[in-house]
């Protein structure tokens, strides 16, 4: 059995959508960051870098999700390639995620929601380069179904932080492609499942945004502590 050490954020349902789409049994640990649960001292020593998500698997801990993802496509030898070559476009479209899709994005987020001042350039910078990025995956499916090859652990990764794009500020209307490949990803049923693991909606009302904001911004001043 595995263990998954999580919250509801992009990065925790990359792996939890992962994990149902492979059907493999795990059991959850929702962790509580504004009482900092993955600075505990037990969790540093699953993951030293203090962060979410992480798994246990038969004692063996692995931590970042996108190490996770691999580590998981490699013990089952579903949503992977085989072959070195598809498997080498699976990964790089994978680190297009980590360090392009989920740096912006979450900068975005950071100064157009959660900031307590609005520092304008940093938003026009975060919400143009996510959109940039997004038309380069636009671009990508154009003429192909999904982003390397058959569905795999690229789609999981990239769609878990570009179905957010509304929190993000950035508008996906331009790329009709990309709207087509969110919409597919988010019919599947492991997909609607994993990114219920843990249970928390995203807001939606402007009371709930507000409130979600106010949340994030307290536990950025307790980072900053």
């Amino acid at each position: 059995m595995i263990d998954l050490y999580t919250a509801a954020t992009p990065n925790g349902h990359k792996v939890s959508v992962t994990l149902e789409e492979m059907g493999l049994p795990y059991t959850v640990h929702a962790l509580d960051f504004q009482k900092q649960e993955q600075k505990a001292p037990a969790f540093l020593k699953i993951n030293p870098n203090g962060r979410i998500p992480a798994i246990v698997d038969d004692g063996f801990a692995v931590f970042e999700s996108g190490a996770i993802m691999i580590y998981l496509a490699e013990k089952t030898g579903i949503l992977m390639p085989s072959d070195v070559q598809g498997r080498s476009r699976v990964i790089q479209w994978l680190m297009f995620q980590m360090g392009g899709i989920g740096p912006m994005m979450g900068q975005a987020n950071v100064f157009y929601r959660y900031f307590p001042e609005k520092i304008q350039p940093a938003i026009d910078r975060y919400q143009g380069e996510s959109a940039r990025l997004f038309g380069v995956l636009d671009g990508q499916l154009k003429n192909h179904e999904w982003l390397a090859g058959d569905y795999s652990i690229a789609d999981i990764a990239n769609w878990c932080w570009v179905r957010i794009h509304e929190w993000s500020g950035v508008d996906i209307t331009p790329f009709p492609h990309l709207q087509r490949w969110l919409n597919a990803i988010a019919a599947r049923p492991a997909a609607q499942r994993g990114i219920n693991v843990p249970p928390r909606a995203m807001p939606e009302t402007d009371e709930e945004k507000a409130k979600f904001a106010e949340e994030a911004r307290k536990m950025l001043v307790t980072k900053a502590d």
